[in-house]
């Protein structure tokens, strides 16, 4: 299983709990291969282009399948024509952050505050052109605002200088700041999920605040190469749906603040296409173009 990220983060995490069930369940020995770089691409495109027959496999995320495609011009693969969906395996909410040094505590609050002070309210993400880069121009064009948008080269350096005080609000994934919720050193005014998440029940949604119609969230799941046999991914999605539906792995990926959900080929491959289709509308209503 490629991970086209560092080992650490959510999607190697994620599929280090997933290995040994499958590895059981298919009798097969499963490596977790981290092949970082071009932001997922680099791992992407060696399973794009890998033998189809099911033993090579992506663990792939909205990064490199629905994100990448717009924020790069030469992407090394089609993330819908150069894969074969299995199986998705879980989404990750996105939050509505605020500084400890901010006294914002709702959402009317904030777009009432962006509102008055256009370009003034100063909102991070993990980088131009991310999933959370993108979650802050659907805010701003849906509430009619525009803050100050600061991108930092991931998650951590941001949540640093939110902690800080030097930039006001933060859209960012629930496993990368679920520790400072917890611990309380960061306040949390809405998901970006259409519901409400397991990990943080008495949150509301950003469409329970207002923003109807709201939704932002990355997901995860399991690919082939594309003209792998339909038996062989018939065989695969059996297995991670029952590896899904154990307890103990359900309960490591609440943990972790990420929401577990199983799917067929075809269901999956749906997600893709539409949330392909939804930032790239974003990108274009906001004006957003990239190297």
């Amino acid at each position: 299983m490629i991970v086209p990220y560092a080992p650490g983060g959510n999607v190697d995490i994620s599929a280090r709990t997933i290995g040994p069930g499958l590895s059981d369940l298919l009798g097969q020995s499963i490596v977790v291969d981290n092949r970082p770089g071009g932001g997922g691409n680099v791992g992407a495109g060696l399973v794009a282009k890998a033998t189809p027959d099911g033993y090579t496999l992506l663990v792939g995320s909205s990064g490199p399948l629905a994100v990448n495609p717009i924020v790069y011009k030469n992407m090394p693969y089609d993330s819908i024509r150069d894969f074969a969906p299995v199986s998705h395996v879980q989404s990750v909410t996105l939050v509505v952050l605020v500084g400890p040094k901010y006294d914002v505590k709702s959402v009317k609050e904030l777009i009432d505050r962006a509102k008055a002070q256009p370009g003034k309210v100063i909102v991070a993400s993990a980088g131009t052109g991310t999933t959370n880069h993108f979650a802050i121009e659907l805010f701003g064009s849906m509430t009619g605002t525009r803050m100050l948008h600061v991108p930092y080269k991931g998650s951590g350096p941001a949540l640093s200088e939110l902690l800080g005080g030097q930039v006001n609000i933060m859209f960012d994934q629930l496993t990368s700041s679920i520790g400072f919720i917890k611990d309380g050193r960061l306040k949390v005014i809405a998901v970006t999920a259409a519901k409400r998440v397991s990990a943080l029940p008495g949150v509301p949604t950003l469409d329970e605040s207002g923003v109807k119609g709201y939704e932002a969230s990355t997901f995860l799941g399991i690919l082939a190469p594309a003209h792998t046999p339909h038996a062989v991914i018939a065989t695969l999605n059996v297995a991670l749906n029952k590896v899904l539906a154990m307890p103990a792995v359900q309960e490591r990926f609440r943990t972790l603040g990420t929401d577990p959900g199983a799917s067929t080929p075809e269901e999956f491959g749906r997600i893709i296409s539409s949330e392909l289709n939804k930032w790239r509308q974003v990108a274009r209503d906001a004006h957003l173009q990239f190297d």
